[in-house]
C-alpha cells in the first residue's frame, strides 16, 4: 500500500502546525504505522519538540534533482530515528529557507516525486510540517498531499489566513490538477471562557461546516512539552490535551 501523504498547512504562523504535526505523527507511530515527519519550516521546531537537534536534512531534500539516485541516498542519511518506535524525522533548520528558491523552476509535482522513494522504504505515512510563508514550497507540499489539515487558532486574526489557504487548495485543484483534498480545519488554542474564541469557532463552523474538526483547547501543558522535548502522549498522557489530540489523530486514521 502506498504511503499516505498529509500536509499540515496554514498561511499564518503561531496556529499550532508543529504541535499538530508532531503529535499526529507520534500517535500514528504508537499505533503501529511507520511514519516519516518532514520539517519544511526553517525554524526546525519538529526536531526541538522531539528533544532533538535541528539539522539541514530538509535543505538537502529540496536540493535533490529528480533523477539523482546518489542525492536520494545522501538525503536518506538524514532520516533520523527519534527514539520512538516507528517514528522517523527529516529535520530542518535555517538552511531550509535558503533552499526554497531552488524549487521555483521545478514542476509542481517535484516534492511528491522526491518523497516517493521514502514511501517505497515502507513508510505508511509521510507528514509535512510547513512554514506559514506563501510560495513555491508550500504549494508543492500541498500538491504532494493526499490530505491537507489546516490548524487555525480561534482568534479573528487567524480566520482570514484559513480562507486564503482554502483559496490556494481550490486553485491547485482547478489549475494544477491536484487530486488530494482537505481533511479538515482544526481549531486550536480554543478557550470557551473568552468571547473571541467562542465567536471565532462559530464563524469557522458557519463558513466551513462539517470540515471543522473538534477543537483543541488552549493548554499550558502543550507549551511545557516543548521545553522537555516530549509529545503530549509522553508528557501528560492523561491530560485533556492528550485526549483531544488522540481523538483528532484517531479520526485521521480513518481516512
Amino acid at each position: 500500500m502506498a504511503a499516505k501523504i498529509i500536509t499540515i498547512s496554514n498561511q499564518k504562523g503561531g496556529v499550532g502546525k508543529t504541535t499538530t504535526s508532531v503529535n499526529l505523527a507520534a500517535f500514528l507511530a504508537q499505533h503501529g504505522s511507520r511514519v516519516l515527519l518532514i520539517d519544511l519550516d526553517p525554524q526546525g521546531q519538529c526536531a526541538t519538540s522531539l528533544g532533538m537537534d535541528p539539522e539541514q536534512g530538509t535543505f538537502y531534500l529540496l536540493m535533490i534533482t529528480q533523477s539523482s539516485l546518489h542525492e536520494v541516498a545522501f538525503v536518506k542519511k538524514y532520516v533520523r530515528e527519534t527514539g520512538r518506535s516507528n517514528l522517523f524525522l527529516i529535520p530542518g533548520n535555517q538552511a531550509t529557507g535558503q533552499a526554497q528558491s531552488s524549487i521555483q523552476d521545478k514542476p509542481i509535482s517535484y516534492l511528491k516525486e522526491v518523497v516517493r522513494t521514502f514511501a517505497r522504504d515502507g513508510m505508511d505515512y509521510i507528514i509535512f510540517d510547513t512554514s506559514p510563508s506563501v510560495g513555491g514550497l508550500q504549494e508543492r507540499a500541498i500538491w504532494a498531499a493526499d490530505l491537507v489539515i489546516i490548524p487555525c487558532a480561534t482568534e479573528f486574526a487567524s480566520l482570514e489566513a484559513v480562507g486564503n489557504t482554502i483559496i490556494t487548495l481550490h486553485a491547485l485543484q482547478k489549475e494544477r490538477a491536484w487530486s488530494g483534498g482537505l481533511l479538515g480545519i482544526l481549531p486550536t488554542f480554543y478557550d470557551d471562557k473568552t468571547r473571541e474564541s467562542r465567536n471565532s469557532l462559530t464563524d469557522l463552523k458557519r463558513d466551513f461546516g462539517e470540515k471543522v474538526l473538534p477543537a483543541i483547547h488552549a493548554a499550558t501543558v502543550l507549551r511545557e512539552c516543548w521545553s522537555v522535548g516530549k509529545t503530549i502522549f509522553e508528557y501528560a498522557p492523561d491530560s485533556r490535551a492528550a485526549q483531544e489530540y488522540e481523538a483528532f489523530a484517531s479520526l485521521v486514521r480513518k481516512y
